[in-house]
């Protein structure tokens, strides 16, 4: 268990973690394109997804 602690806190490891963490969440693929709704839809779910993290600004 201290292994995977000291694992999970070393540098850049918080990042990675955080980034599985989103991708757990299944977020929406924005594929491009010009399409102003879809886009705004696929932020607003993204943003939704940091909230429900606890994401700080800085983290996004």
């Amino acid at each position: 268990m201290a292994e995977l602690m000291a694992r999970d806190h070393q540098p850049g490891r918080e990042d990675e973690t955080r980034l599985e963490r989103f991708m757990r969440h299944k977020p929406p693929t924005f594929t491009g394109g010009y399409n102003p709704e879809g886009a705004v839809k696929w932020l607003e779910e993204v943003e939704i997804i940091f909230e429900a993290m606890g994401c700080s600004e800085e983290n996004k």
